[in-house]
């Protein structure tokens, strides 16, 4: 992945490449678990979009994680329909690299996709994570329910509170309902389950998340 765009700044809708109507084809089913990549889910499951840095790595996060049906890389966050990984990389798109994450809340909750998020990467740095800098490289947690809004923005809270404590600055990390999610092409695709030894640059803070001992 690397340095592909220094771009720190999210382009307006009107500045932004113009996309297409014709959506990226992915396989039809995930290359870890076999479900399928793309709906209708089973009525029981719940969706989030998570953006933590590269969408390798952070895909891999999800997806080994108990209670998770299926997981896909994509784009989320910015104005071009459909936009193409070059694209999304020159920085005129707006969109932030994510992971579409479907789960059943019988199995896992939302506060534990939460800790995985906050624990796997460093949600202070703006429009990078690590060594990766430009905009599609940006923290954010996309919800899909009122209830799941409301935990992200009082995570964000706890985990600040947390980093503070040792030393970091303030979180970065946009939290907003959950805009248009486009697939990334397939070769992004569970892509460390086909390239095991392939780039991560995903890297914590080493500050655990606190999270919320509250009954559900």
């Amino acid at each position: 992945m690397g340095l592909f765009s220094k771009k720190l700044e999210i382009p307006a809708p009107a500045a932004a490449l113009p996309g297409r109507a014709e959506e990226i084809p992915v396989p039809p089913t995930h290359f870890v678990n076999g479900n399928p990549m793309k709906g209708p889910f089973p009525a029981h499951m719940e969706q989030a979009v998570f953006g933590l840095g590269c969408f390798w790595g952070a895909e891999r996060k999800f997806w080994q994680t108990d209670g998770v049906f299926v997981t896909a890389a994509g784009y989320a966050g910015g104005s071009t329909a459909n936009p193409l990984y070059e694209e999304v990389c020159s920085g005129m798109t707006g969109h932030t690299e994510v992971v579409l994450v479907v789960y059943d809340p019988a199995t896992v909750n939302f506060e534990h996709l939460l800790t995985v998020f906050w624990e796997s990467h460093d949600p202070t740095q703006g429009m990078r994570q690590g060594n990766d800098i430009g905009t599609q490289y940006r923290s954010a947690i996309y919800t899909t329910t009122d209830e799941q809004l409301v935990q992200a923005e009082a995570s964000r809270q706890r985990y600040e509170d947390s980093l503070r404590e040792s030393g970091y600055p303030a979180i970065t990390t946009e939290i907003a309902p959950a805009p248009p999610f486009y697939y990334a092409e397939h070769y992004h695709q569970q892509y460390l389950a086909k390239v095991p030894n392939g780039y991560c640059g995903l890297g914590g803070t080493g500050v655990c998340y606190p999270a919320d001992q509250q009954p559900e």
